[in-house]
């Protein structure tokens, strides 16, 4: 924000202050001079003349009336009669003028009793709400509104609103305004002022029915008798409301007590879903039997760091679908990231089955299959999934632990396997005389000696000792490797220098920021945009040069962990996943002070790191 426009800002905070404390001022003055204390003087006044001038205009009117009445003694009696039932009226209108005009006790008490007369009709502690359980509203009994959440709202008196969520909503009374389920069926036999609505619920209208308004069912059906009388439209969409009629006894057996199961009537189904799922962990155990084997192994070793990794997964995985939809391209992969992080939890869920199993059979012989310990696990978790707030408990924690076992055992199989990767060397031909140097040695340079004696091979950790002593560094380190141009060491090399650390990585990060700043103010470019050129910026350097501005004044360059050169996918996915290091409150980046191999997420995600080149050795 400029500050122009901050000034614009302020000012017109002011100017609204002022004008409300002005507002209030003057109403409170108009408050005042409104009561009926500052204008008793006033009413009495205007009131005693009025009546007194109304007083000497009736008599006035009784003798001229007098006077014609014996000028025109020849009108006949019908006439006589008919005039002064005339005056009669004029006079009582007349009076009623004056008291309905200066009845300012009335006005003043009741300014608003014409527009809201429900109002002064009902309170607030005229509302029957219920949650969990029935709202009943007897006959004979007035309220303004009837609601009951997880339970049925039934009136049979005279009710505002009658509003039932996951229940039914039953009325034989009169309903002032509407009658709604939400998740359950309506029953009206009464008048209803209003509309009545079923959400995933049927409606039904008895004979007794009168609705003004209109009645709609989506999800559900309407029942109507020839007798109920409907002013407004009658609509219906769809029709699945029976299935949600099997839902409702599990909602009020199982969920309002936190419970997945009940031995209960009504949610046989529950119960059967249960046994299903039981019987898919029980065959991917069979499918996947050292899979599931070790994963238990990790969740009785480790359990403290499969409870990190299922945290920063469920932190992760909602940031890694939004940088997919960022990138617009990636909106098609984000289908496929679901369903692995359902088929995770769901492979968690048969582990966890399988450590509770063990713990009771045991691990050796025949009882010691994973399928076995699976199916002894899922038996004692569902008889704890009727066990009330202890089931949904051990329902979520099982899940929960589950996702972060298969996570982080993933994790340990992907270090394994790169630690049973054989390290790269630079490749070191036959040497003139036929001997082979051994594998990390470089051969020396220059011709071969007369006689053919070939000088001793040069390790490589002494070649690089020397260079980084002053003296003139291998052919296989002067020039980049085959393959990798832009890059000035060899990546072979790179590989055995000392990791850069937090602090001086972060530094060389905040040279290059304040670069891109400065430059972006001096083309006139918005702020917003810093943070994406500071990535482009970053892509293009680590591909051509291996590192940025920042990272040439501390001598770090970044490497690829493999050995081989930085190549553009590399680049662009390590620049990309810097936003996912920055968005979690920077922790991707603070990773790098506690991780054994100095990397943050982004170089965890890219598969690179940045070395600490000695200053023998230049970068340009």
């Amino acid at each position: 924000m400029t500050a122009s426009r901050m000034q614009a800002f302020v000012s017109f905070l002011l100017a609204l202050l002022i004008a409300m404390l002005i507002a209030v001022v003057e109403g409170g003055a108009v408050a005042r001079a409104d009561t009926p204390a500052a204008h008793a003087g006033t009413r009495s006044d205007a009131a005693s003349a009025a009546q007194n001038e109304w007083e000497q205009g009736s008599r006035s009117r009784d003798r001229d009336e007098a006077a014609e009445h014996d000028d025109a003694s020849e009108h006949d009696d019908a006439s006589d009669g008919e005039d002064d039932d005339a005056d009669a009226r004029e006079e009582e209108q007349d009076r009623r003028s004056v008291e309905e005009y200066f009845d300012w006790d009335k006005d003043w008490r009741h300014p608003f009793s014409r527009r809201h007369p429900r109002i002064d009709r009902h309170t607030h502690n005229d509302d029957v709400v219920n949650f969990g359980r029935d709202s009943d509203l007897p006959a004979g009994a007035t309220a303004d509104s009837v609601v009951s959440i997880f339970g049925s709202a039934s009136s049979e008196g005279d009710a505002g609103n009658l509003v039932a969520i996951l229940g039914d909503t039953k009325a034989s009374g009169h309903v002032n305004d509407s009658a709604v389920a939400v998740l359950g069926n309506v029953r009206i036999d009464g008048p209803v002022d209003g509309d009545v609505v079923a959400v995933f619920g049927n409606i039904d209208l008895g004979p007794h029915a009168r609705v003004a308004g209109d009645v709609t069912a989506v999800g559900g059906a309407v029942t109507r008798d020839p007798s109920a009388i409907v002013r407004g439209d009658v609509q219906s969409i769809g029709g699945v409301a029976p299935s949600f009629d099997r839902l409702r006894p599990w909602v009020n057996h199982c969920l309002l007590y936190c419970r997945p199961l009940a031995l209960v009537p009504g949610i046989g189904w529950a119960w059967g879903l249960a046994f299903t799922f039981l019987a898919l962990y029980v065959f991917l155990a069979l499918l996947f039997r050292d899979a599931v084997a070790r994963c238990a192994d990790t969740a009785e070793t480790q359990p403290g760091m499969a409870l990190v990794a299922a945290l920063l997964s469920i932190l992760l995985i909602p940031i890694a679908i939004v940088l997919l939809c960022i990138t617009v391209i990636g909106i098609a992969a984000i289908p496929f990231v679901l369903f692995g992080a359902f088929c995770v939890g769901l492979f968690g869920k048969a582990v966890m089955l399988a450590w509770l199993g063990r713990r009771v059979v045991g691990r050796s012989g025949q009882l010691g299959h994973p399928a076995i310990a699976v199916l002894v696990g899922g038996l004692i978790v569902l008889a704890l999934y009727v066990v009330p707030v202890l089931g949904f408990l051990v329902y979520n924690v099982l899940g929960f632990l589950g996702f972060g076992v298969v996570v982080y055992t993933l994790i340990l199989a992907g270090r394994a396997r790169r630690a049973a990767r054989p390290s790269a060397a630079p490749h070191v031909g036959p040497t003139p005389g036929g001997a082979v140097p051994p594998s990390g040695a470089v051969p020396p340079e220059g011709p071969v000696p007369p006689g053919g004696t070939v000088p001793g091979p040069i390790p490589a950790a002494a070649a690089a000792a020397g260079a980084a002593a002053g003296g003139e560094r291998p052919a296989t380190a002067a020039t980049p490797g085959a393959g990798s141009p832009g890059h000035f060491i060899d990546p072979a090399l790179a590989a055995t220098l000392p990791r850069a650390g937090f602090w001086i990585r972060m530094v060389a990060l905040l040279l290059d920021l304040l670069l891109v700043g400065i430059l972006m103010s001096m083309l006139h470019h918005s702020s917003h945009f810093e943070l994406v050129v500071l990535a482009i910026y970053g892509a293009l350097m680590w591909k051509l040069r291996g590192t940025t501005v920042g990272g040439l004044v501390f001598h770090l360059q970044v490497v690829r962990v493999d050995g081989r050169p930085i190549d553009w996918e590399t680049a662009i996915v390590r620049a990309l996943s810097c936003f996912l290091s920055m968005v979690v409150a920077g922790l991707g980046f603070f990773w790098i002070a506690f991780d054994s191999g100095k990397q943050g997420w982004h170089d965890k995600i890219a598969g690179t790191a940045v070395v600490r080149v000695p200053r023998a050795m230049p970068l340009v």
